[in-house]
């Protein structure tokens, strides 16, 4: 169950790692009353049928967690937008790689809240595999704007293998996100 917003940011980052792609970059564009998210990455993509099995809340091949009736994301992340007067769009296409696009209205009270974002952006930079990640954040309420690269943070850092790396990450997004302690 998804109970934040950045729950279904980190399902869908996690699903364009699994697709194997090498490049992914996530557009995070927050204004007073919306979060527009733009996930798109150059995996291995999806065929119409594919597509339409993945938005099958009922539907789970069984194959990504063998035992386990998973699948449900994009049909609750579509579920949610739909009721709490959101976008959602999906453009994918085999061998080139899926973009994800959905708008959340965060005036509707149904909406859930944010959930801790420099504690998700910091799991996604180190995340693990061998591909690159591009993060474009801005929220023009707060006036933050800034582009972080993975394989930057990473060479800044020596890695985010340990705990101080880790806790240099969370100290930088925090910085960015303007956020003190």
């Amino acid at each position: 169950m998804h109970y934040e917003l950045c729950d279904f940011l980190m399902d869908i980052f996690q699903n364009a790692v699994e697709s194997g792609a090498g490049q992914i970059e996530l557009r995070l564009d927050q204004e007073e009353d919306c979060l527009d998210c733009c996930v798109a990455d150059n995996g291995k993509g999806m065929a119409e049928e594919v597509i339409r099995q993945a938005m099958n809340p009922f539907y789970s091949d069984g194959q990504k967690h063998p035992g386990r009736s998973l699948g449900l994301g994009l049909p609750f992340l579509v579920q949610l937008l739909d009721s709490t007067g959101g976008e959602f769009s999906l453009d994918s296409t085999p061998g080139v790689g899926t973009t994800v696009r959905f708008r959340f209205n965060l005036a509707n009270i149904d909406t859930p809240p944010m959930g801790d974002l420099v504690f998700t952006m910091v799991q996604m930079m180190s995340f693990p595999g061998d591909h690159e990640f591009v993060l474009h954040r801005s929220n023009s309420t707060r006036g933050v704007a800034y582009r972080v690269s993975r394989r930057e943070l990473h060479e800044a850092l020596g890695g985010m293998d340990d705990p101080e790396a880790l806790g240099l990450a969370e100290a930088f997004f925090k910085s960015q996100e303007e956020i003190d302690g």
